[in-house]
């Protein structure tokens, strides 16, 4: 994960605040001594180049050494794997050009030097007893434990009934292209129910990151319940790019729901186990959609570069199994 990308830099923030590591026992002693502090995790040379006065200390870093810091109103400057304290009781001096929606002075300091150079930064309210990170642009606020893992449980329970959703739409997807009387409708069921699951699955992974140690049960359960159903949805996507894409940005903007549409066949091509990624994409480029790569013959498939007599028979066994499979489906 870099700080390039927003959710990156949050996820990264957030796993350095993770119950059971040493930097959230430190805010934590913060937050039940009714103590403020502003914590910026990163000592670069752009970090210190906004620093003013306060005092060098350049220490191993402990819970207690930061709570006993935090009593004086400067920020701490903390080493970016947190193993030290380089500064502490600091009076920064972020560009006041850089836009926040923040009122309080800790809290607009704090938005702006982690927008301004990419650091994440810890504010802890001396008031509301509340730990804000700001990183990648974002502010999240932490979350107590208990509520947090009620509001992840629900959260997974949530993702399993929209899995079972998606799942019917992709094997009625699967059947409709295999016997090639797909319709726009067909596709963006699956794109859109795959946005929605998606957006559920990311939301979880941000709660897993916030719980660190005590999260371990829900990985194992969204491991099980998301498994590699991102590359699915990709191959989905890639067979179908006009529609994912749509008009206006968006899934199936401006097309005609009832409208055929015809796969590619890269997601059907993704079941032929010796069959890479590469030659997959040279099979489709040859045949251009999976309804000509249906009656192509052995010969026609070993014309493909990389493709020899085996993974050819291969290929032909591998769709002629899938279509009978859809149809004992259909009939049972």
């Amino acid at each position: 994960m870099t700080s390039g990308s927003a959710p990156d830099a949050l996820h990264v923030a957030l796993a350095a605040v993770a119950p059971g590591t040493p930097l959230r026992d430190g805010l934590d002693r913060i937050v039940r001594a009714k103590m403020g502090a502003l914590v910026v995790v990163g000592d670069g040379p752009d970090v210190l180049a906004i620093c003013s006065g306060g005092f060098l200390l350049d220490s191993p870093y402990s819970p207690q050494r930061l709570s006993e810091l935090a009593k004086m109103d400067g920020a701490i400057i903390l080493s970016a794997d947190s193993s030290r304290i380089a500064r502490a009781n600091v009076h920064l001096v972020p560009d006041p050009t850089v836009p926040t929606s923040e009122t309080g002075t800790r809290h607009r300091t704090a938005e702006r030097v982690a927008r301004s150079l990419q650091v994440p930064v810890v504010s802890v309210s001396e008031e509301m007893s509340v730990i804000n990170v700001y990183a990648g642009g974002v502010k999240h606020q932490v979350q107590d434990i208990s509520r947090l893992l009620d509001r992840a449980n629900q959260a997974l329970q949530t993702l399993e009934r929209y899995k079972v959703r998606l799942d019917d739409a992709i094997s009625a997807l699967t059947a409709h292209e295999l016997e090639d009387v797909v319709t726009v409708r067909d596709v963006t069921a699956v794109l859109q129910r795959g946005d929605m699951v998606h957006h559920i699955a990311s939301e979880l992974e941000t709660m897993i990151v916030e719980l660190g140690v005590d999260a371990r049960l829900l990985r194992l359960q969204l491991d099980e319940v998301y498994g590699e159903l991102d590359d699915e949805l990709d191959l989905v996507a890639a067979d179908y790019p006009r529609i994912s894409a749509g008009a206006a940005g968006s899934i199936g903007a401006g097309l005609d729901a009832d409208a055929p549409a015809s796969p590619r066949g890269l997601r059907v091509l993704g079941r032929c186990s010796r069959l890479t990624p590469a030659l997959a994409m040279s099979v489709v480029d040859r045949f251009g959609e999976l309804a000509r790569l249906q009656r192509a013959t052995i010969d026609e498939l070993v014309s493909v570069p990389g493709v020899d007599r085996d993974l050819a028979i291969g290929i032909k066994d591998t769709l002629d199994r899938l279509t009978e499979s859809s149809i004992l489906e259909q009939y049972s």
